[in-house]
């Protein structure tokens, strides 16, 4: 019977550990960890205040979150109105340019709401923590 040097040279409790930390290590967001955390706000400060009083209340942030995807982009101001600032545009997709506006959330200072235009087309947005 031919044994092979591997599985006599390390228990299999090692290597099912070293598995299990692997797999751990794989789904961990390394965005998280210190060293990382630079990239997470590359590209967020504001190019231009527009409108400095403004912040989105949670009556305006839940009338957003059920404008679907395609309207028109003066259908989402009359919800959320001027942005507090617009960001730094950014290419989601190959040949689509996005714009980005910024909300600060009334109810929480650390969190902002970034609203994404394709020209006159909302496509979405996403939660930002400073």
């Amino acid at each position: 019977m031919k044994t092979s040097l591997f599985t006599h040279s390390v228990p299999k409790f090692l290597v099912a550990g070293g598995s299990v930390a692997l797999a751990v290590g794989l789904m961990t967001d390394l965005y998280g960890l210190p060293s990382f955390r630079f990239r997470k706000n590359v590209g967020e400060a504001c190019q231009q205040v527009v409108r400095a009083e403004a912040k989105l209340s949670r009556d305006q942030l839940a009338k957003l979150l059920v404008i679907p995807e395609g309207q028109n982009q003066k259908a989402v101001r009359q919800v959320v109105q001027d942005p507090y600032c617009k960001l730094s545009s950014l290419q989601v997709r190959v040949g689509a340019t996005a714009q980005r506006e910024a909300y600060p959330l009334d109810f929480d200072a650390n969190t902002w709401l970034v609203v994404l235009y394709e020209g006159e087309q909302y496509v979405g947005y996403r939660f930002n923590t400073r």
